[in-house]
């Protein structure tokens, strides 16, 4: 496919000893920017993540050598100080590397993390920012994160920290009270948890929320319902997921884009429960 695309000529060359951290977006190969793009069609090596959808690696030049990297969230994973050390060895090799990571690098995507291993070891290197998941994968569920009547203002929230639990760090109540929208990354596994924190901080049990799985790809699924019960819908769906509370959901009757495409009929009845799979 690349072969068969004109890239603009103004676009950076990927020397030799170089690691571009890339971000591969949600899941849809079109949601790639003309970067990344770039970047897959000169690297000799691409260092990709298990999220990253096959359509995408299918980008990559025809003789590079891809590594699977895992990184994939509640499932055994090369540490990262691992994959650290062989980006450095790499690009030390001459290679003209790719790390390619789902979403966007620098959205808890552990992107900073490698970016300053490399500066640690005096690694050029370039990132490439990617359409992050909390806003993608949501637009193509038809729920916006922002929108002028319901949010002036979005939180994008880790629902499990260093140690795989739910973060202890964070002001729980300062959240359920402060911010209309939240966004929270990786929470499948603690959604009874984080619900509860959230309740007894002040959220309304009644309050929207809707669970997409695999977003932007064939396989997303939508669930909606109230934050309440969201933990009972979370433990019948599969990770990867991107939570989202507030009253943007109920917009997702009117938006659904994506199921309108196959048929689903678009209105702006209020939120009802259901859960529903469309084809990307």
């Amino acid at each position: 496919m690349t072969s068969s695309l004109v890239l603009p000529s103004s676009l950076p060359v990927l020397e030799p000893g170089w690691v571009w951290l890339v971000g591969a977006g949600p899941g849809d190969p079109g949601l790639l920017t003309l970067h990344a793009l770039n970047g897959l069609a000169q690297a000799d090596t691409v260092v990709y993540d298990a999220l990253v959808d096959d359509r995408i690696l299918a980008l990559a030049a025809p003789d590079a050598e891809m590594i699977h990297a895992g990184k994939r969230g509640g499932k055994p994973s090369p540490k990262q100080r691992a994959i650290s050390n062989r980006l450095v060895d790499l690009a030390r090799d001459g290679r003209k590397v790719v790390r390619l990571k789902g979403g966007d690098p620098f959205v808890f995507g552990r992107g900073g993390e490698e970016a300053l291993d490399l500066v640690d070891a005096g690694i050029p290197f370039r990132v490439v920012p990617g359409i992050t998941a909390g806003i993608g994968g949501l637009a193509y569920a038809g729920i916006p994160a922002t929108h002028r009547d319901t949010n002036s203002a979005v939180t994008f929230v880790t629902g499990h920290g260093v140690t795989g639990d739910v973060p202890d760090g964070l002001n729980w109540q300062a959240l359920a009270q402060g911010s209309p929208v939240l966004i929270l990354y990786m929470a499948l596994k603690h959604m009874g948890e984080i619900t509860r924190r959230l309740i007894e901080g002040g959220r309304s049990p009644h309050e929207p929320t809707a669970l997409v799985c695999s977003a932007a790809t064939e396989n997303q699924r939508v669930a909606v319902t109230t934050l309440a019960d969201a933990p009972a819908i979370a433990e019948t769906l599969d990770p990867p997921a991107i939570v989202v509370i507030g009253d943007v959901v109920r917009l997702r009757p009117a938006l659904n884009w994506l199921g309108a495409l196959t048929g689903t009929v678009l209105e702006a009845d209020p939120l009802g429960n259901r859960s529903d799979r469309e084809a990307g």
